[in-house]
């Protein structure tokens, strides 16, 4: 059995694709609910978010396992896609996938909060319907813990990289808390609507949206529990709010130093902050001079995202540093996967030996100490141990290169782990370890497909 991961992002499909490929979480459900339908599919986990559709799988043959994770997505999304347009990675290249997804950083935005709750929710939503087992839960609860750590332990998402939250996190600067902050938002558009997002996010107490299209203020306005108000008289409105952050597509300035400057003495000494976004700009540039304004532009803003975008670069190699170790360790306690099966029978054959001869040996010692038992009983444990110790090593050395068979099947020969009633488990652990053997033989070369980079 091999890992593989199936998907389609924003980086590989454009937004129409990606749109009919967003599932629900109740899609979702009732699709893995079918998953055993599958036989190839022993393992799943579906990620889907607006920027990404992933499925994680556990399959016997990569090539029918691709072919059968191509149509399972395209009867959830009803649409045909060549496999060309998917990406698909296997093995160490998916673990390290789900690595950098869980860390947000193979996000459209760096650093962005949402994916690891994402993530989370996905591999809760198979574990609960029951298509994960040992590969994928044990690859799922590290991702999420790389993810937590990457967040905890760098500042990737510490700083701003939209214009929007920018603009919202620049009067929180200036006023601390918005709690009792009123804002008159100008221009309903996307800016708009982003920006009154984060508004509402950060607690402002009232906001007042003005559009040329009235219509499209008050659709916005009762979106986020605000106040529409006519275009033509928002400056009115102006005097009650603390923070003016407009937006429109207007192609000359809406706001101009008359308007401020007849405005400011209706404030009561009150001062007020103006963020321009808009490109052309809505505000004339002389109003910054009037006392008691601070008028920021497009430019200021995008200086800001621009900064916090590189810190989010640097962190971003910190983090890359954090997956490649976690990596590592993942990759570590998957190679001795196939091999604990097989320890662990040798290990407890020979403690039902040393037990059953140790018991032998005190039935002709009644007279002994109890301190001349304990000294026994260590003695035996110890020779078991040290008996041990070369077929172990031998073991461990074989793992993950042409020797590992020879040295598993001489194993249970020269110990007889097949024999005493144990032939029924044989089988099973074959199954138990099949999948780390194969795994690791193709993580050794650290090859693997995919119809796009990572």
């Amino acid at each position: 059995m091999q890992l593989v991961v199936l998907g389609l992002n924003h980086k590989t499909a454009s937004v129409d694709v990606r749109e009919c490929f967003s599932f629900s979480e109740d899609k979702i459900k009732i699709a893995l609910n079918h998953i055993h339908e599958y036989e190839e599919i022993s393992e799943c986990v579906l990620v889907s978010t607006c920027n990404r559709t992933e499925m994680y799988a556990v399959v016997d043959d990569v090539e029918h396992g691709l072919q059968i994770m191509q149509q399972f997505l395209q009867r959830m999304s009803k649409i045909t896609l060549d496999v060309e347009e998917f990406f698909f990675y296997q093995e160490e290249a998916g673990i390290e996938h789900l690595f950098r997804v869980a860390a947000s950083l193979d996000s459209m935005i760096i650093g962005e909060g949402q994916i690891l709750s994402q993530v989370k929710k996905a591999y809760s939503i198979a574990r609960d319907v029951g298509t994960t087992s040992t590969v994928l839960n044990t690859l799922f609860h590290r991702a999420i813990a790389v993810g937590k750590k990457v967040r905890t332990e760098t500042r990737i998402a510490h700083s701003t990289v939209s214009v929007s939250y920018a603009a919202v996190e620049l009067a929180k600067k200036v006023f601390g808390d918005l709690s009792k902050s009123n804002v008159l938002l100008l221009g309903a558009g996307q800016m708009g609507e982003l920006t009154a997002k984060h508004l509402l996010a950060s607690g402002v107490q009232t906001v007042f949206v003005s559009n040329r299209r009235y219509e499209r203020a008050v659709e916005l306005a009762e979106q986020f529990h605000g106040i529409a108000v006519p275009f033509e008289n928002f400056m009115e409105s102006a005097v009650e709010a603390d923070i003016i952050i407009t937006s429109t597509g207007a192609p000359h300035y809406i706001i101009r130093t008359w308007d401020v400057a007849h405005l400011m003495p209706k404030r009561d000494g009150r001062p007020i902050i103006i963020i321009d976004i808009a490109v052309p700009r809505d505000v004339e540039p002389e109003v910054a001079v009037i006392n008691g304004v601070s008028l920021y532009n497009i430019d200021d803003l995008e200086a800001v995202v621009e900064f916090n975008v590189r810190l989010r670069e640097q962190e971003a190699a910190l983090a890359e540093k954090i997956i490649e170790k976690e990596l590592n360790e993942l990759l570590l306690k998957f190679r001795y996967l196939s091999l604990r099966p097989i320890m662990a029978r040798m290990t407890d054959k020979a403690e039902k030996i040393r037990q059953r001869e140790f018991k032998r040996a005190m039935t002709k010692l009644p007279n002994i100490t109890v301190d001349e038992r304990k000294a026994m009983e260590n003695m035996s444990k110890m020779i078991m141990r040290k008996m041990l110790r070369d077929p172990m090593v031998c073991i461990n050395q074989a793992a993950c290169n042409q020797d590992e068979q020879f040295y598993l099947d001489a194993i249970r020969d020269l110990f007889k782990l097949d024999l005493m009633g144990e032939g029924r488990k044989c089988e099973k652990e074959k199954t138990d370890y099949r999948y780390a053997r194969q795994q690791t033989s193709l993580m050794a070369s650290k090859s693997y497909c995919g119809s796009h980079s990572n």
